[in-house]
């Protein structure tokens, strides 16, 4: 493994408590906030940012955006994602001991599987250690983009009219459409050598600034109206899954090429959708909260 690649999968690991962290504050802040308007986005988004604990949360997020945007340029994604949701497992510690947020068993367990799911990914990339992998087929990119972006507004409206899982529902939405700018940064990190002013220029900074606000506001939605960490890991684990699977799809991230590797991979998938099922709190939770 190179030493960029190694800088790279540091910056990964801050990356991970930072946002975790950044996370935590904004849910602070989204929660006494008055509730996202649909309608008045741009209202709704500077209401938020009248909260000093959502203000701060946004502040560390753009820390940790930082240190991702490295990590991407650094690293392969798939080794990158892969060491972001290795760290999810500091969600629980830092939400029980740090913010005061009770974590059920339940949630342990779902966040813990999540992590384990996503770094298991990281096993089956043979060879992908040697260099960045920035290089992709435009029509693949478009097509993956429009793809997370699309389900991600299907999310979002199913979760604008679900009655007990929400949170989670815009929780995954948001997850889909940070996956699709976290895609499209990879994508973009390639051209850092045409110069600052290309890459502000190009049609993907464009797509990456959308993505990123717009998923900013489905985000908050989904932390006034869901529990801290089963929000938190659903969005975290959605989005890490996405840009993970983008390596080998998009960038061409090396492959398993044996029966092991190939198990390993399936293993991790079932970790993650298993965490997925036992991360969102009981609908009888639900129901006691809302009454």
């Amino acid at each position: 493994m190179s030493i960029s690649v190694q800088i790279g999968l540091l910056l990964a690991l801050g990356t991970s408590f930072a946002s975790v962290v950044g996370f935590l504050y904004k849910h602070r802040g989204a929660v006494e906030s008055p509730a996202v308007n649909w309608r008045r986005p741009v209202w709704s988004s500077l209401v938020l940012f009248r909260s000093r604990w959502y203000a701060l949360g946004i502040a560390i997020a753009m820390g940790s955006w930082g240190l991702h945007v490295g990590a991407l340029a650094l690293a392969p994604i798939s080794l990158v994602q892969s060491v972001i949701a290795g760290g999810l497992v500091m969600l629980t510690v830092v939400a029980d001991r740090l913010f005061a947020h009770s974590v059920t068993r339940r949630e342990w367990l779902g966040v813990a599987l999540a992590a384990a799911g996503l770094a298991f990914l990281a096993a089956t990339l043979d060879g992908a250690g040697r260099d960045a992998h920035s290089g992709y087929e435009p029509a693949t990119l478009l097509a993956y983009l429009a793809a997370c972006a699309a389900l991600g507004i299907a999310v979002a409206v199913t979760a604008n009219r679900a009655v007990h899982q929400g949170g989670v529902l815009f929780g995954a939405s948001a997850g889909l459409l940070w996956a699709a700018s976290d895609v499209s940064i990879k994508a973009l990190s390639g051209r850092l050598d045409d110069g600052a002013a290309a890459i502000l220029l190009h049609p993907l900074a464009v797509l990456i600034a959308l993505l990123s606000l717009v998923g900013l506001l489905v985000s908050a939605r989904s932390l006034q109206i869901g529990k801290a960490v089963p929000v938190i890991a659903v969005t975290s684990a959605t989005a890490n899954a996405l840009t993970i699977a983008a390596g080998p799809i998009v960038f061409g991230d090396p492959m398993p090429d044996d029966s092991l590797g190939v198990a390993v991979r399936v293993l991790a998938f079932a970790l993650v959708v298993s965490a997925a099922a036992l991360t969102p709190a009981p609908v009888r939770a639900v129901r006691a909260e809302a009454a």
